[in-house]
């Protein structure tokens, strides 16, 4: 039997940090607010299949519309 590790976690994660590091950081709180939020939702779409861009813009409509933005795990994965 082989020792538990993280490297599904750490593969998981791998896209994110090089973005980041790639982007330069960020200047401002809101900033750090945006990259939280992006990472978060690319992380948590593209396992479950979503195109992740049709979901960005399907929250801007809902957000122009007045209504909530759509949730990140579908129900099927709930």
């Amino acid at each position: 039997m082989s020792d538990p590790n993280n490297n599904a976690a750490e593969r998981a994660l791998r896209p994110a940090v090089l973005w980041r590091k790639s982007s330069f950081g960020h200047q401002s709180e809101t900033g750090e607010q945006f990259v939280e939020r992006m990472l978060t939702a690319v992380t948590t779409l593209r396992p479950q299949g979503h195109n992740v861009w049709r979901y960005l813009v399907e929250t801007c409509e809902a957000v122009w519309r007045g209504e909530a933005a759509p949730g990140l795990i579908s129900k099927a994965s709930a």
